[in-house]
């Protein structure tokens, strides 16, 4: 289901980092072979095709559980309850469809038969730097049952806003939602997308889906996919704000938001939002994308020489602006 085409997000401010070390005997290459081999050997049987019985399209995925835990893109399970799961031996499951962050293309599906299952070990991505090896799997073009998951061999090329990374692993449709592995045999992400260069492919950073992590697995899907800030159900605290020495200034405080109802002042400067210290109007949406409306986030601001600390129930954008449009 990727599609050969710009980018879901709309990515800015790569991160650009010094290499990795290079190959540089053959020796080099020879322990790097066994590497991937052995990344490839202990985790084929947990990527998995998955297919919408509803919409008939195929993606891929990867269990990370023994009791069936599959992580997969956002696009891939949309206006779907359940999945068909496909594992390399061609046995069939029935997985239900849990939640869904779609400004991350992240989704969590549950097989619904009992394990324990063939599952891969999850890792991170924030440690990963420019140049660093990885191993791509998935099932282009679907299931076949002539073939294991093909195996893709490449290297990070940028790290992007919202956690997500591009490699140069050739990625081609039905790989979305398959896993990225680093040579410890660890996921680090999860295959978003083609960009419009097919050796930079884009994919969702594990780090960051661990951040959604409790609210998919409750079953809460929200966003947009390619993050529409015009999105009307985008929870929002109802600030105005602007970037000053020391945090974020209130600029204004619209009268039907939960802000307002908290107390915020105009002239007051938010320096963390959930725990998080913020200085850049730009870092609001890393903070955001991985909460829904009704969540609860504590806010702490300085107001004149007085430290203090507000809780705020975020709301939906559109029931601050019922005006707003997409």
């Amino acid at each position: 289901m990727i599609k050969n085409l710009i980018p879901i997000l709309i990515l800015s401010s790569a991160t650009l980092l010094s290499a990795a070390p290079k190959v540089q005997s053959l020796g080099d290459l020879k322990k790097l072979e066994k590497q991937i081999q052995k990344v490839v050997r202990e985790n084929t049987d947990a990527t998995v095709s998955l297919v919408s019985p509803r919409m008939g399209a195929s993606g891929s995925g990867v269990i990370v559980s023994s009791e069936g835990l599959i992580l997969t893109a956002a696009h891939v399970i949309e206006g779907s309850k359940f999945m068909t799961v496909i594992f390399p031996d061609g046995s069939q499951e029935k997985a239900k469809v849990l939640g869904a962050n779609y400004s991350r293309d992240s989704a969590m599906v549950k097989l619904v038969g009992e394990g324990p299952w063939p599952y891969a070990e999850m890792g991170d991505s924030k440690s990963l730097e420019v140049g660093d090896f990885v191993v791509a799997m998935g099932h282009p073009k679907g299931y076949d049952p002539t073939r294991r998951p093909p195996v893709r061999f490449g290297r990070i090329m940028t790290k992007r806003e919202l956690d997500f990374i591009t490699t140069d692993c050739t990625l081609i449709g039905g790989d979305s939602g398959g896993p990225l592995f680093d040579l410890r045999g660890k996921v680090v992400g999860i295959h978003s997308n083609i960009g419009s260069n097919r050796q930079i492919n884009n994919h969702a950073g594990l780090s960051g889906f661990k951040r959604s992590w409790d609210n998919m697995l409750a079953g809460k899907s929200w966003g947009v996919l390619g993050g529409d800030l015009r999105d009307l159900n985008r929870p929002v605290m109802g600030l105005n704000l602007a970037a000053v020495d020391g945090g974020l200034i209130v600029d204004s405080v619209p009268e039907r938001g939960p802000a307002f109802a908290a107390g915020f002042l105009p002239g007051d400067i938010v320096t963390s939002i959930a725990g998080e210290k913020i200085s850049k109007v730009e870092q609001l949406t890393g903070i955001f994308v991985d909460l829904t409306a009704g969540a609860e986030v504590e806010v702490t601001l300085i107001r004149g020489q007085k430290k203090l600390n507000k809780t705020v129930k975020l709301a939906r954008l559109g029931e601050i602006y019922p005006n707003q449009r997409r």
